[in-house]
């Protein structure tokens, strides 16, 4: 009679604890929803469900900019909408888009999905830049496009650049980043030629934006610290309407004749949202 009885789990027995495998996977996206990117990456490590959670399209459809169907349309042939979900969609705007025969680059900020752009100096106009004896273009681990325009010296400094695009709503930060002096390796390690460097002291550099818009910033300082690139703020712009084009005008100058000026590395202008700081654009 014993054997017959089925073997089944007491009315005493304690109640099962519930496990994370237990929770359903759209409960798991609606609360990943509510997180960065790169917190939601590391919850996925944790099982199948928050793996398969993390996928979701509507999670990741949040996080890209209103205008991700503009950059897709300007950067990728029609099948990538269809072929990729968000989340492939989301990861290959985070690495960076090159255009403009490589002399621009183009990315998501990780963390917050707001657009990111740099300008080489072979995208800007700079005066003078085909008379070697000014100007003369060095290759460099240090610049993203492993190029920058030197100043030897000059009497006339004057670098301008533009952009147009159909940036997200935001304030954007735009920057110059220069460097006084030559840097090199040798024997393994960095050092910085600082013979052409002058002139700076006198007088300060000025920097201008404008855009299409009507919005106009400008700031001014000497350059003073030989041998670091440093991130020289232009000015702030505002986009309201993610529809339109704007087009942005900025440059870099010091025309003052009386003296002449020198050593300086032109890398590249940077296009931030504002809320990214100082230490985070290190690793942009």
């Amino acid at each position: 009679m014993g054997a017959n009885m089925s073997v089944g789990v007491s009315d005493t027995d304690p109640p099962l604890k519930p496990r994370l495998e237990d929770i359903p996977e759209s409960c798991v996206a609606l609360v990943l929803m509510y997180l960065d990117p790169p917190d939601i990456c590391r919850l996925a490590r944790l099982n199948r469900t928050f793996r398969g959670a993390s996928s979701a399209d509507f999670i990741w459809e949040s996080k890209l900019p209103p205008n991700y169907l503009h950059i897709m349309e300007r950067f990728f042939d029609e099948d990538a909408l269809v072929k990729f979900g968000k989340k492939d969609i989301y990861a290959r705007l985070c690495r960076p888009i090159s255009f403009d025969n490589g002399t621009k680059e183009l990315w998501l900020e990780k963390s917050t999905g707001d657009v990111c752009v740099a300008i080489s100096s072979k995208a800007l106009r700079i005066t003078g830049i085909d008379d070697r004896r000014y100007w003369k273009h060095i290759s460099t681990e240090e610049s993203r496009f492993q190029t920058v325009a030197y100043l030897q010296q000059i009497w006339w400094l004057e670098v301008d650049g533009e952009f147009e695009f159909q940036f997200p709503p935001g304030t954007y930060s735009l920057f110059f980043r220069l460097q006084l002096g030559k840097s090199s390796k040798r024997m393994g390690r960095r050092v910085c030629d600082s013979e052409h460097i002058h002139g700076w002291d006198i007088k300060p550099v000025r920097f201008q934006l404008t855009t299409s818009d009507g919005q106009h910033a400008a700031s001014q300082c000497h350059l003073d610290n030989h041998g670091n690139w440093v991130y020289y703020h232009a000015g702030d712009f505002v986009v309201r309407n993610t529809n339109a084009l704007m087009k942005i005008n900025f440059s870099l100058t010091q025309i003052d004749c009386t003296h002449t000026k020198g050593g300086l590395c032109v890398d590249s202008a940077f296009i931030y949202p504002k809320s990214v700081g100082e230490e985070a654009r290190l690793f942009l």
